[in-house]
This record gives structure tokens, sequence and C-alpha cells, in this order.
């Protein structure tokens, strides 16, 4: 975070002390993703925030709670879905700018385009 950033941030706590609660918090949660090895530790260390992380995120920690084991499944092998929901989210993005088209043919060679494509491969 750079200085400029840090400023920022500490004008934003002093205005909200629910910022200034939440935003430690949310580095907890943040570190638990970065620094935990192992799954078993993982599943600790969340319950643990979870419990802290009540009053401040009541339907973050309802969300994470009914998603813990898809969570912490991500410590087996560190990966994610990011990918795949960032490119059916690039796909829904150009059917909603295309404001529907007139067949599947013209929608694959939009897709095409937009990740710079052979059209003549697909």
């Amino acid at each position: 975070m750079s200085e400029t950033q840090k400023r920022k941030l500490e004008a934003v706590k002093q205005i909200s002390p629910l910022l200034a609660q939440m935003h430690p918090q949310k580095e907890t949660l943040r570190a638990i993703f970065e620094n935990t090895r192992t799954a078993m530790d993982a599943v600790f260390e969340i319950s643990d925030w979870l419990e802290d992380a009540k009053e401040t995120f009541p339907k973050s920690v309802g969300t994470i709670e009914n998603w813990l084991e898809e969570i912490t499944s991500y410590f087996f092998n560190r990966t994610t879905s990011g990918v795949v929901e960032g490119i059916n989210n690039k796909l829904k993005l150009i059917k909603r700018l295309g404001y529907g088209f007139r067949n599947f043919e013209n929608f694959k060679l939009r897709c095409l385009i937009s990740w710079h494509l052979d059209f003549n491969s697909a």
C-alpha cells in the first residue's frame, strides 16, 4: 500500500469507527489465505475468524459458513475457479453488449475477437 493510500485509509478510519474495526479483521482473513499452509490449520483459523467477525460481518460470516468446505479446499492445492469465473463474466459482457446476437456464429466470432484468437482455428 502506498503512503497516499495509507493516509486515505487512516482518514476513512477516523470518519467511520465501523470501518476502523472492519479493516483489521479483513486483513486477518487475507493473512489466513496467504500464510496458512494446511487445510486443517485453515479450518481452525477461519473458524476463529468467523467467531470474531460475527458482529462486524454477519452476512459474510453466514456465506463463509455455508461455503466453508469449498473455501477450505483452496488450501489443498492453492487453486481457485477465478479464471473460469472471469471467462464466464467476459462472455456475459460480450452477450450483453451485443444486444443479442442473430445466431451463435456471430457470438462465437465476437468471443474469438475479444481473446485475439484465430477465426480459422475455431
